[in-house]
């Protein structure tokens, strides 16, 4: 579908190659225990997972600040659970949760197999709303730095997706035309409109059990990206 005029792909991290949630409940799970707080750790999720989204879809808008995002996320959820937690117990696991979720490196099925097929073929890139100081860290700690040549994150563009300047800023820094790119992420908004709207080719990956959509191909599974490139 995409073999005759791909060149590059660029990725999305978090839900799409880097098992965010996964890796995040893992984060949560020691930071809770280590700062005696007694919640069920499924209940606590249930509520910080919608939550977290709502206030990243927040932070894209640029309507809260990175601090803001890092610490309202979980004062919101204290309070849901009415479980009492100082703002000085939440402003520690908001540092804590961001020290120690780099350092679990689970990635979704086929992540590196995907990018070992692709390796020898297409130049390969990163294009992250993720916060600088902890994408890369994710990028080395599970082994899958080295694939690509260009990483992009929101921070050093000065936006996020889906602005179309940090998919322009990645085309510059890839020396590649958006017709001869593809984009693959899980958010509809941020990397498949975001990415198409600037002329790009996209692949959906619906890591969510997101509605059928008719803006692009939908895959399940990274391993179908083969039948397509």
């Amino acid at each position: 579908m995409f073999r005759e005029k791909v060149t590059d792909v660029f990725f999305d991290l978090d839900h799409t190659l880097w098992d965010f949630e996964k890796n995040s409940a893992l984060t949560f799970s020691k930071i809770l225990a280590k700062n005696d707080i007694s919640v069920d750790l499924d209940t606590f999720l249930k509520v910080y997972v919608p939550a977290n989204l709502n206030f990243w879809k927040l932070y894209r808008e640029d309507k809260i600040t990175k601090e803001n995002l890092r610490f309202q996320r979980l004062k919101t959820v204290f309070e849901s659970l009415n479980y009492p937690v100082s703002d000085k117990i939440i402003g520690v696991l908001s540092e804590e949760y961001i020290e120690y979720l780099s350092t679990y490196n689970h990635l979704f099925p086929y992540t590196i197999e995907i990018l070992e097929y692709l390796k020898p073929n297409y130049n390969l890139h990163i294009i992250t709303n993720g916060f600088q100081e902890v994408q890369r860290k994710k990028l080395k700690n599970a082994n899958i730095f080295d694939f690509f040549k260009v990483v992009i994150d929101s921070e050093q563009a000065g936006v996020k997706k889906p602005n179309p300047i940090i998919f322009n800023k990645a085309l510059n820094e890839a020396n590649v035309r958006p017709e001869q790119s593809l984009m693959i992420g899980d958010s509809l908004e941020a990397d498949i409109l975001g990415a198409k709207a600037v002329g790009f080719n996209v692949l959906h990956f619906n890591a969510h059990g997101e509605d059928l959509h008719d803006h692009c191909t939908m895959i399940k599974d990274l391993s179908e990206i083969k039948s397509y490139l």
